[in-house]
Order: C-alpha cells, then sequence, then structure tokens
C-alpha cells in the first residue's frame, strides 16, 4: 500500500518526499504527541465526529494549546483536501500525527501542536469480514500502562510496536496486550471483544485499551439493539473459554478470531453484529 504523493505538515500541503521532521522534533525524541487512523470512503470520513473528538481530547490531556481555527470542521477540510490531490477520495486509509515540535524535555516550549496527515488507498476487502479468522496470541514481554493517558492514541506506541513485531515473526496476525495486572488490556492496532454464553464483553477503559472510535460505535449500537454487552475486567481465562473473540478498528470494522494459542472460536454471531455495523456506515 503505497502513500500518497502529498501530504499535510504545517498548514501546507507539500511532496510526500520532502524531508520535514527535524531532529529535534520533541515526537521523534520522545513520542510526545498523539495520532488518529481514519478510514475515508467516497468522500466522507467515516465516524468524523467521534475521531475529531478524541484527537481534541488527546490535545487537552497532552497541554497541547491549539488556535482558535483548530477545529473538527478545519480538520475534516484538511483530510479533504490531501485525499483529493492523492486521488483517494473513494477509499483511503488517513493518518493525522499531532506533534509539539522541537527541544529538549525542559525547553521552553510554545505547545502549538504541529500537524500531519497522510493518506493511502484501501482495498475493497475492508468493507468485507474476514473470510479466513485472524490467528493470534498473547504477547507477555510487555504490559499496556493503566494511566490517564492510557486512552490516548499516543505517539509514543513501543508495547504496541513490539507486540507486533512479535506478532509478525511468529506469523500471527495480531497479539493481544495485557495490562500490569496480567488482565486484557487491547491488541496491537485493535481492541478485543469476546462472546460467551451469549453475552459480549471488552475491556473497560480502566483497564488500559485505547478508546477506539469502532469500539465506542460498536458498544452504543449493541446497546440500542438490546444486544448484552459488558465493559469491565476481562482475563486470560475468559479469553480461552470464550465461544467467539471479534477486533475492532477504524478500517476494518469488525474481524473475527479464528485461533488463540491453542484455542478455537466461531464466528456465528460475530457473523451477524458485522452486518447490523455495516448498516450503520452509510
Amino acid at each position: 500500500m503505497k502513500e500518497g504523493d502529498f501530504l499535510f505538515y504545517d498548514g501546507q500541503i507539500l511532496r510526500s518526499d520532502r524531508l520535514l521532521i527535524s531532529p529535534n522534533n520533541r515526537s521523534y525524541r520522545y513520542g510526545d504527541g498523539c495520532f488518529e487512523t481514519i478510514k475515508l470512503l467516497n468522500g466522507k470520513i467515516q465516524l468524523a465526529n467521534y475521531h475529531f473528538e478524541r484527537l481534541i481530547t488527546s490535545l487537552e490531556l497532552l497541554h497541547f494549546k491549539k488556535s482558535g481555527y483548530f477545529t473538527a470542521t478545519w480538520l475534516e477540510k484538511q483530510v479533504l483536501a490531501v485525499a483529493e490531490k492523492n486521488g483517494h477520495l473513494e477509499s483511503a486509509r488517513i493518518r493525522l500525527t499531532v506533534t509539539r515540535g522541537e527541544g529538549g524535555v525542559y525547553d521552553e516550549q510554545n505547545q502549538f501542536p504541529y500537524l500531519l496527515i497522510q493518506s493511502w488507498p484501501l482495498s475493497s476487502t475492508v468493507q468485507e469480514l474476514n473470510e479466513n479468522g485472524l490467528v493470534i496470541d498473547i504477547y507477555k514481554d510487555a504490559r499496556k500502562v493503566v494511566d490517564r493517558f492510557s486512552s490516548i492514541k499516543s505517539n509514543s506506541y513501543l508495547p504496541y510496536v513490539m507486540g507486533a513485531l512479535w506478532a509478525k515473526e511468529q506469523q500471527l496476525n495480531d497479539a493481544i496486550l495485557l495490562n500490569p495486572y496480567d488482565r486484557v488490556a487491547d491488541a496491537t492496532i485493535a481492541n478485543v471483544f469476546i462472546v460467551k454464553d451469549g453475552q459480549i464483553k471488552t475491556p473497560a477503559l480502566t483497564e488500559g485499551p485505547v478508546n477506539g472510535v469502532m469500539r465506542r460505535h460498536l458498544l452504543q449500537l449493541f446497546r440500542k439493539e438490546n444486544i448484552p454487552v459488558e465493559e469491565g475486567v476481562l482475563t486470560i481465562d475468559e479469553l480461552m473459554e470464550a465461544s467467539e473473540i471479534f477486533l475492532t478498528n477504524a478500517i476494518h470494522g469488525i474481524r473475527w478470531v479464528k485461533q488463540l494459542g491453542n484455542s478455537n472460536y466461531s464466528n456465528l454471531l460475530t457473523q451477524k453484529l458485522y452486518q447490523q455495523l455495516m448498516k450503520t456506515m452509510g
């Protein structure tokens, strides 16, 4: 999947092969900042309100001081401009990365958010439930911290990066990350849901997962449709005993898991949930 020829950085659309990031950039040095991964279909940002609300909330948590124009409306305009310039309006993955600029940890900062927007074309298969179930396992060499910043999609992404690297080395599709209490937080690029005895369950935000926009959308959908769902503590034993596991993110929506370790899973309810989800994604 090739990145588009153009990107947006600091108020301008520029060629993507141009060097933009200084070696003194705080995101490069410290992972100081956050990002959003957005799905664009037929010129429309999917779950736009959730994405921009989460981004602006993240900037407030990270003590950025955004200008008055830095609004959801302005962000959407820049996203669409980049996608159009790259010919990606029909179907694209968009990444918004926010950094704080240059300097050391204690240097004086203007706290202004520097925004980078990139786009990539998306395959039509992202609009379908995965035919072959995912094969995943639990990554135990890192723990997802549980604190005020756990729910942010932080540029400091080391546990997820190492989990994804391990999954690739093990020829897996994804990996589950645990929190410091050996309970499930999320996966490297997705939130985790299980089905057990007809009940859907996902880790609560107090367990350390990213506050995924698809997670949020699905929780609202399930409750609206009176589908039993619970946010709470999710143990490894519950993962193993579940009848179904599915992973969720903004790009793929729902993907079902066929195998975790030596445990195998079906997708009977997951198929129905996916169909209900697609009806809401206009």
